[in-house]
């Protein structure tokens, strides 16, 4: 884990929120006729056939700020943080423990795949963990008193002000699975023939009388 000097890290923060989100990067998602995704910061031709979609603010969704208390949705807005994190990753833990004891709303992205670590390159140009954004700003890897510098610089409560309701999303993967093939439909086995009525000697019943 690389860590700027803090002197720089703040310099840093402070020109990156000073401009809000004008250094974020739109990765778009490209599907391609042959059903390759890709991902890449340019969008394909007009004529390409592929179906695009893009990623909001490094691949973050936001927080819904409506739901939260007046002193956190400006800042919500301006500075969404978003978390990028791995299984068994236990720096990731603490950048995440730190965020909820603080309070911060955040929106988890789980990178557990080849395509998320593939996603995770083209916004961070590394797959390292933990990976956060604040706004526009990037932090790579964990230091305490690094993020907790940059929450400070955009202005996060230093403590919880989140209402007792207030719920967390849970964690997504940064690139969507797809859903697999619906299975083809199997056919009823046919039904057993009717065994065929055994002619009724009628030598000794003349009338053909069955019991």
């Amino acid at each position: 884990m690389r860590i700027a000097p803090i002197h720089t890290a703040l310099a840093c923060a402070a020109l990156a929120l000073a401009a809000g989100s004008a250094c974020a990067q739109t990765v778009y998602r490209i599907v391609g006729p042959d059903g390759k995704v890709t991902f890449s910061d340019q969008p394909p031709a007009p004529s390409s056939p592929a179906k695009v979609t893009t990623t909001n603010k490094n691949g973050s969704s936001a927080v819904n700020a409506a739901s939260l208390p007046f002193e956190l949705q400006e800042v919500v807005k301006r500075y969404p943080v978003t978390l990028y994190t791995g299984t068994g990753c236990s720096p990731c833990e603490s950048a995440r423990n730190l965020l909820v004891q603080r309070g911060v709303p955040f929106t988890e992205r789980s990178v557990n795949t080849d395509a998320d670590a593939e996603a995770l390159r083209r916004i961070s140009g590394e797959t390292s963990l933990p990976f956060g954004t604040i706004g526009g700003q990037q932090l790579k890897g964990f230091s305490d008193v690094e993020w907790t510098q940059y929450l400070d610089a955009a202005a996060y409560p230093k403590s919880s002000v989140l209402p007792a309701s207030y719920k967390r999303a849970p964690a997504q993967p940064l690139v969507a699975s797809k859903a697999p093939p619906a299975a083809a439909p199997v056919a009823p086995a046919p039904a057993p023939a009717e065994p065929s009525a055994e002619p009724v000697d009628t030598s000794r019943n003349p009338r053909g009388i069955q019991f």
